[in-house]
């Protein structure tokens, strides 16, 4: 395994597969994980917007897929144990994410959206920057908020940083350099989610996330600072 300078607790994770079968491993899990999911949905009947319990259940299928993707690759790819090849460790000292997520959805994003709005107010306008989350908070009332809560704030980010800075920017570190590998991660990270007006707040929060991972050379902070950047724009929702 290489190692790069200035990235700390590097020996915190050892896979060692290349970086080519990981990315091929990746976008096979991330397709098998998109098709479980679309077939819950399907299942859960044709509501136009599906309830929270129906995306509830469809969030959990495909991060279930993700999770066994996941596995399976450092089964077949890795040393058998996604926890040293990934990454996935966390110590008490990656809860200073948290705050570092909550200041990015606060001040970062907004500081990003402020000249796109000046440029292209009809596009970057703040009702449609919210829709995502407020469509998702006018589908959740009483028991329901808080289920929305914790697929949001906490299965979204554990899930999400275990996939795209674990099992996709952790190998890939061992091949190119940092700063190539968390921006190319953070692209991926934002495009993914198929809202063209999130994608540049999608890719600063992506960068935060991945710096963190490398930095630390593990997803505590990742998943910590997912959190609180999560859990700040539903309050802002609601």
């Amino acid at each position: 395994m290489s190692t790069h300078a200035g990235r700390a607790g590097a020996n915190e994770g050892n896979a060692d597969h290349g970086a080519l079968p990981g990315v091929i491993a990746f976008v096979l899990t991330w397709f098998a994980a998109g098709f479980a999911s679309s077939i819950a949905l399907l299942l859960g009947g044709d509501a136009d917007p599906q309830p929270i319990p129906v995306l509830a259940v469809s969030l959990v299928v495909g991060w279930s897929v993700f999770l066994l993707g996941t596995w399976l690759t450092s089964r077949n790819l890795g040393t058998g144990h996604p926890v040293d090849d990934f990454a996935l460790r966390a110590r008490p000292i990656d809860l200073v994410g948290v705050p570092i997520g909550v200041v990015s959805q606060l001040f970062l994003i907004p500081a990003l959206y402020f000249p796109l709005r000046e440029l292209w107010p009809a596009t970057f306008d703040d009702a449609a920057l919210s829709e995502t989350a407020e469509d998702l908070v006018d589908r959740a009332d009483g028991a329901m908020i808080v289920l929305l809560f914790v697929l949001v704030v906490f299965g979204a980010p554990i899930v999400e940083e275990v996939v795209y800075r674990g099992l996709l920017q952790r190998p890939l570190l061992d091949d190119f350099p940092p700063w190539a590998v968390v921006t190319g991660v953070a692209l991926v990270f934002a495009l993914v989610h198929f809202r063209p007006v999130e994608y540049p707040g999608l890719f600063a929060a992506g960068l935060v996330f991945g710096v963190l991972a490398w930095r630390t050379g593990r997803i505590g902070a990742a998943v910590a600072a997912h959190v609180g950047f999560n859990a700040t724009g539903l309050v802002l929702a609601l």
